[in-house]
């Protein structure tokens, strides 16, 4: 039988990948296979680029935050012709939100899958809810590790009982430790020492503990309390050792010192067990039920360690029939109270251990792996591969890796400069607020959507600009020279627009940050100049903003008051110039056309308006009978542009008129759900790739940048801001779609 598993793994630090390692050999060891591959083998998901120096049964490494290695991972699978897959599932080791990334892997796969929920929430987002069901429902089997899990599949999650199989969390063999050498090697012999082990973070409780010590230590001087292990990577990432510092002052300030150890290091498993042999007692004091599955509490457990925990789910079953004892949530007194009375009666630790080494014997790998290969071998036999029909024709695998390399040799610590002799930098031309909005508006959803470094460097950078060029009266200057010099004093509404629309999105999608601070104090400034717009693309840009604004303030009178004023101009610039054959808002299609219609259905959204709407799709069917005849796009050329009665000019044609139609087609997508706008959007990307008027790809694959336009003769060789900024919104938009199209599926 020949296994996939898809999971973190060592030498990566994560509880999810140190269980598929034992989940492995474990099988291993059943079947008899002195090497696992070709019978086992592994798709690693990475956290870190360059990856891990990963062992030989890791046959594929998929980048947590590029969607097409997900992609590429499946046809990896399908063509190696597995018997059958395992994935474990937990949520924050896949990327995209929530992990939905996992679900454009499993969409693809042809053969059986098993899902293993490590975690099983009971009360999920919408996504998180939309994730669970659609692995559930592709897997032949899901497996969980209690009967709390059991009971929110079915009650939450709305799953087919008859799929769900409940396997215990394993535990490691090792070697059979004699307690007392074990502690004299600890130099624990004259000491009574209680423990808790794993990554620290705030609901692990340790505070409970170290509030309970005082009390104590008054009866039992020889006691030590053992915190071992590192704090967690992604709260390092965030905070710091912020936990890790409130404790030890904790420490201080109750006067324990000398009572308490913490080992900051993360243990190879011979060694960890044989600090659970060594201890007296073993605690997890954490600070809340929804816990659904403790891998910490199974090893102490099948360590046959006397245990104490507070009554999270996972201990609930686990410690039931006298295999622990459970104390209230943050009741230090209680815990107090627990250990003097046991440590002052050993014959009730000892029986805690013998009913938890009793329990802990079924809990061993080989066992556990024994239940592994019996599911597996259910889930081979009612499988049965029906080919689906191809939904839509967006696919990310056709996309190429993103990088921002381009924009960085194109960013300094002014600003991105507006324009580039080829790909280098012309820092004559100096830089402008459009790109730099522009700038910030794809590198806020970068972040958002692979939690890339480097446009979270980035950003500020290009927020402190905008701050720059803002004058009193809430408007923008647009241009700055290489030397910092104003250019001019007041920009154009389209830069104007641009910039309010970028300021709205952070505000809406970075809502407790210092981005969405000060971008509030700028668009809030910003406000007073909008009654001051008088073009339809300054009006168009706005509104987006504004509308974003309002997805965060939806309560805020005076911006709804300005967004249907503009809305209004908009529309009835429509019908002034609308005829039957010319359904359009000037008597000319210029550039970045696709704004237009997109701003409506943005304010279709906030006013709940039908005639909005309607005039919003009837203006990007009309902008689509012109620029997409022939299957693929072709953008008004900015040489001449298209009047009414007119030729439309077939050349320059700019990238940011095609990341409008990515973008107006997705909004179009998510207004109507009608698929046929995602096939659009996708057909609309490829221009990119070559997929246009002259067959050539406008994306430079080894820069990072893109060309400034599609010219009668080829490609405009230079490559500017604006125009690798439109290509990778486009690219993102193109990703987000990818994503939405799984929630609403649901």
């Amino acid at each position: 039988m020949k296994f996939a598993f898809i999971s973190t793994y060592p030498p990566q630090k994560c509880g999810i990948g140190t269980f598929t390692n034992n989940l492995i050999d474990s099988i291993a060891e059943n079947f008899g296979y002195k090497d696992l591959i070709p019978n086992l083998y592994v798709v690693a998901i990475c956290d870190k680029e360059p990856p891990y120096d990963y062992p030989p049964e890791v046959s594929f490494v998929v980048n947590q935050n590029i969607q097409r290695d997900y992609v590429a991972a499946a046809k990896y699978i399908n063509y190696n012709k597995v018997d059958v897959c395992i994935l474990e599932h937990e949520f924050g080791i896949f990327g995209g939100e929530n992990g939905v990334y996992i679900l454009s892997l499993i969409s693809r796969l042809e053969v059986p899958l098993i899902v293993t929920f490590h975690t099983v929430i009971r009360e999920p987002t919408y996504i998180q809810k939309v994730i669970v069901q659609e692995l559930s429902q592709r897997a032949e089997k899901v497996v969980v590790m209690s009967q709390k899990a059991v009971k929110f599949l079915l009650d939450v999650y709305n799953l087919d009982e008859k799929k769900i199989e409940v396997i215990e969390h394993g535990v490691p063999v090792g070697k059979v430790f004699h307690r007392d050498a074990v502690r004299e090697k600890f130099n624990f012999t004259n000491k009574i020492v209680l423990l808790t082990f794993g990554l620290l973070s705030r609901n692990k409780g340790i505070e409970t503990v170290i509030k309970a010590l005082p009390k104590v230590v008054e009866k039992h001087k020889n006691l030590l309390y053992i915190v071992l292990g590192n704090t967690h990577p992604k709260i390092v990432s965030k905070y710091g050792e912020e936990y890790r510092e409130y404790l030890l002052r904790l420490v201080k300030e109750y006067g324990i010192e000398n009572y308490v150890y913490f080992y900051k290091n993360f243990l190879p498993e011979d060694l960890l067990m044989e600090y659970l042999y060594a201890t007296d007692i073993y605690i997890t004091p954490y600070l809340n039920e929804a816990q659904i599955t403790s891998g910490t509490l199974s090893y102490a457990i099948g360590a046959g360690a006397a245990v104490i925990s507070t009554p999270y789910w996972h201990a609930q079953e686990l410690l039931a029939e006298g295999r622990g004892i459970l104390f209230d949530f943050n009741n230090h007194e209680q815990l107090a109270d627990i250990l003097i009375d046991l440590l002052g009666n050993p014959e009730k630790i000892e029986q805690l251990r013998e009913a938890a080494t009793k329990y802990g014997n079924n809990l061993k790998w080989p066992k556990i792996g024994a239940k592994y290969i019996k599911v597996a071998k259910s889930a081979i036999s009612s499988f049965s591969y029906v080919e689906k029909q191809k939904k839509t024709i967006l696919d990310p695998y056709l996309l190429p890796d993103i990088t921002l390399a381009h924009i960085i040799r194109l960013t300094d610590d002014t600003g991105i400069v507006q324009h580039a002799k080829y790909g280098i930098p012309n820092l004559k031309e100096g830089y402008c607020l459009d790109d730099n909005s522009r700038a910030l508006l794809m590198t806020a959803i970068a972040h958002q959507k692979n939690r890339s470094k480097d446009a979270i460097d980035l950003m500020p950078i290009y927020l402190s600009f905008i701050n720059y060029m803002q004058n009193e009266d809430g408007s923008f200057r647009n241009f700055l020279s290489f030397n910092r010099n104003y250019l001019d004093k007041v920009g154009s509404e389209d830069c104007f627009g641009r910039t309010m629309w970028t300021l709205g999105f952070l505000i809406c999608k970075f809502p407790k940050d210092s981005y969405h601070q000060l971008a509030l104090d700028i668009f809030n400034k910003s406000l007073r100049y909008v009654r001051n717009l008088k073009h339809i693309r300054g009006y168009a840009n706005t509104i987006i903003g504004l509308a974003h604004y309002l997805r965060r303030f939806p309560e805020d009178a005076n911006v709804k008051d300005l967004t249907y004023e503009l809305t209004n101009k908009l529309i009835n610039a429509y019908k002034k110039k609308r005829t039957d054959d010319w359904k359009w808002f000037e008597n000319i299609l210029t550039y970045d056309n696709a704004i237009l219609p997109l701003s409506l259905l943005y304010a279709s959204e906030i006013f709940i308006s039908e005639e909005i709407m309607k005039i919003a799709l009837e203006s990007c069917s009309f902008l689509e009978s012109i620029t997409m005849k022939n299957d693929y796009l072709k953008p008004v050329g900015s040489k001449g542009w298209y009047p009414k009665g007119g030729k439309c000019a077939d050349f320059a044609q700019q990238s940011i008129d095609v990341m409008g139609m990515v973008l107006l087609y997705f909004k179009a997508y998510q207004s109507t759900r009608d698929k046929k706008y995602l096939d659009k959007m996708f057909t609309s990307y490829l221009w990119y790739m070559g997929k246009n008027e002259l067959n050539l790809p406008v994306y430079d694959f080894e820069s990072g940048g893109c060309y400034d336009g599609l010219e009668e003769y080829g490609l405009n060789q230079n490559q500017g801001a604006e125009s690798t900024i439109a290509y990778l919104i486009a690219h993102l938009t193109v990703l987000n779609a990818f994503e939405l199209e799984y929630e609403y599926e649901k």
